[in-house]
Formats: structure tokens, sequence, C-alpha cells
């Protein structure tokens, strides 16, 4: 079975830093595009950053501050979180799809929740002011 665990959230006061983890289990992890979303309450989810085969994506709103990074031999994404202020705080979820994704599908339709196969549970960032 394909399963994806996202875990490393908690309550952190504004400007500090996180570091979230995605493991992967299931499928040959090299061939898949993960990517993290997040969703605060009443807002719709949101694609904020993807590695695929190396290459690295991020939402603008995230850029400077989030950084995504992988270790394929331990199957496991990171999203590193710096500078974190009230507005990070949301269920942050990790996500694969069995697709190799560029810079324009990015922008385009691969930050969408829809392009997405498997999901991880999630995990909840609360920054507190």
């Amino acid at each position: 079975d394909v399963q994806l665990q996202a875990s490393g959230g908690g309550l952190v006061q504004a400007g500090g830093s996180l570091k979230l983890s995605c493991v992967a289990s299931g499928f040959t992890f090299d061939d898949y595009a993960i990517t993290w979303f997040r969703q605060a309450p009443g807002k719709e989810r949101e694609g904020v950053s993807c590695i695929s085969e190396g290459r690295t994506y991020y939402a603008d709103s995230v850029k400077g501050r989030f950084t995504i990074s992988s270790d394929n031999a331990k199957n496991t994404v990171y999203l590193q979180i710096n500078s974190l202020t009230p507005e990070d705080t949301a269920v942050y979820y990790c996500a694969a799809v069995r697709r190799s994704i560029s810079s324009n599908s990015w922008y385009h339709k691969a930050s969408s929740p829809d392009f997405y196969t498997y999901w991880g549970q999630g995990t909840k960032v609360t920054v507190s002011s």
C-alpha cells in the first residue's frame, strides 16, 4: 500500500522554525513528485512547495522562508520553515503523484490538490504571536 506519513508540526512562536518530514512507502520514491500543501482554517488547500527529480518549486508566498529537500535513501521529503508567522498556521499535508513536474506545470496545475494521487494525514503547525 502507498502511504505518506507527515510529521514535525507543533506549536511555535512567531519567528521560530520547524522542519516537517514526509516519509513515503509502497512506491518507487524516485518516480514521484512530492508536494507540501497547507490548509488554514476556513481556507482552501494551498500548494506551497514541490520536489520533482531534484527540481524544487515554491509558491510565491513562501519563497525565501521555506526549503524543500529529500533524502531518497530514506524515502523522505523535508520542509524547512523559517521565520514563522501566525499566517503560517495550518495543517500541512504531503502529497505524491507519479509525474515529472516542470516549472510551467507547477504554476499552472501541479500546485493544485486535484493533481495528486496520494495524501498523507497532515501535521498541524500553530504559530503564536
